[in-house]
């Protein structure tokens, strides 16, 4: 072997340094291109994410704060907000074409349920078969007032024993939300949540999770001003009668 074929060990203190005599060997190949610094890339990622946080500072906004805001921003730009949030608003109440609970029967599950959840989510309440369930009776209530607010979400009910023979009481309530043609969730009793300690607000969430609704839509944001709902203490104190009617009509 001709000794300047010969490999030859070179040196190398510490490959990642900026030195001449590394430039040197990375030029022939001897080590390897040093990594790039992160750093710049970093710096303009933040920076991004800083433009992106500024011009999307309105998102979210319903008009009212919209409006409170004339004189900080550019009209333009609240213009256009603007316009969006009217769009997102039409846009809802075009969709808005349910706004109450349907009684369901067997017999049209299939119909009513399965195949109407191609076309948007379809949330289904299994009461209590025997009226005595209190949880059954707090959700029975909640179920009216999501149907009254989400008109663009169907929201349904039966007694448990008219739709599954044989189905426990002591699994009921029972919720199965559909959206095309398969169950997207499934609550057995309100354990899940916070039990009779569930609140209004802890529906809405579970909605907002499973992309039944958004999580800017204006509708939650007036749900926050006007406060949590009530509904739970006065059945923890003993009155369900008023909700127990609502289930019993289903029959």
């Amino acid at each position: 072997m001709n000794p300047m074929d010969m490999p030859v060990q070179v040196p190398v203190d510490n490959p990642n340094e900026d030195t001449e005599w590394n430039d040197i060997l990375r030029k022939h190949g001897v080590i390897p291109e040093k990594p790039p610094d992160p750093e710049p890339m970093i710096q303009e990622a933040l920076v991004e994410a800083r433009r992106l946080a500024h011009e999307n500072r309105l998102e979210g906004k319903n008009l009212d704060e919209l409006d409170e805001l004339e004189d900080e921003e550019d009209d333009g730009f609240l213009d256009q907000y603007r316009q969006k949030r009217l769009n997102e608003l039409n846009t809802i109440s075009q969709k808005s074409v349910f706004n109450q609970v349907y009684p369901l029967q067997k017999v049209d599950y299939a119909r009513d349920v399965t195949e109407a959840s191609q076309n948007s989510f379809v949330c289904v309440l299994l009461t209590s078969s025997t009226g005595t369930n209190p949880e059954s009776a707090l959700l029975s209530r909640y179920w009216h007032q999501l149907a009254a607010r989400f008109g663009d979400i169907k929201f349904c009910q039966i007694r448990a024993n008219l739709c599954i023979e044989g189905y426990p009481d002591k699994n009921t309530p029972t919720v199965l939300i559909y959206k095309d043609g398969d169950i997207k969730k499934q609550i057995v009793t309100l354990r899940e949540l916070s039990g009779m300690h569930t609140a209004l607000e802890d529906l809405q969430r579970m909605l907002v999770s499973i992309g039944a609704l958004k999580h800017n839509d204006s509708r939650l944001q007036q749900a926050e001003q006007e406060g949590p709902s009530e509904v739970r203490g006065s059945i923890r104190a003993g009155n369900t009668t008023n909700a127990q009617v609502d289930a019993d009509d289903w029959d």
